[in-house]
C-alpha cells in the first residue's frame, strides 16, 4: 500500500505508519482478520450507502494489547522495540498520520507539541497492563527513512 511503513523485526509486525496522505479506492484493511484492533480505511462516493447493521456477541480473548494513535497535530518520535525491550528503530509520525503499535514494545518523544487520540483494547489492568523501561538515549536513535 502507498504512504504505509511497515515495521518488522524476526518475523513480528511490532507496528506500521499510515501517512496522512494515503488514499485508495473502496475499502481496505490495515489489520489482518487475526489482530486485536481492526483498521480499515474506506473511499465512498456520494450518496453511497452501507447497510444498517448490529454485531453479534461474541467472547474473544486477548493476550497482548494493541493500540492505536490519531496523530492530530504536531510531530512525534516513535522508537520500536522488540519483545525482549531491545531498540529496533524510529520513525517521525506528524499531524494526520496514524500509528498501530501490535507487537514488542514502544515508546514516545514528542518532538513538537502533539494533539492524539489513542484507542486500545480494554478493561485497562493498571499496574498489570504495561512493562516500563529505559528508552533509548536520543544519541542511539535511528531515525529510518520515511516516505
Amino acid at each position: 500500500m502507498d504512504n504505509v511503513i511497515k515495521i518488522v523485526f524476526n518475523g513480528v509486525e511490532l507496528g506500521s505508519i499510515v501517512r496522512s496522505t494515503y488514499h485508495s479506492s473502496g475499502i481496505g484493511f490495515f489489520s489482518d482478520e487475526n489482530d486485536g484492533l481492526q483498521l480499515g480505511y474506506m473511499n465512498r462516493p456520494d450518496h453511497y450507502i452501507i447497510a444498517p447493521h448490529t454485531h453479534n456477541k461474541i467472547k474473544r480473548e486477548v493476550y497482548f494489547t494493541e493500540e492505536i494513535l490519531f496523530i492530530r497535530s504536531g510531530m512525534v518520535r516513535v522508537d520500536f522495540y522488540d519483545e525482549n525491550q531491545q531498540y529496533i528503530e524510529s520513525h517521525i509520525a506528524r499531524g494526520g498520520d496514524i500509528v498501530i503499535l501490535k507487537g514488542g514494545g514502544h515508546g514516545f518523544k514528542i518532538l513538537e507539541r502533539a494533539d492524539i487520540f489513542e484507542v486500545k483494547q480494554g478493561p485497562y489492568l493498571g499496574l498489570q497492563d504495561k512493562v516500563r523501561f529505559e528508552p533509548i538515549p536520543d544519541e542511539n536513535v535511528v531515525i529510518k527513512e520515511e516516505i
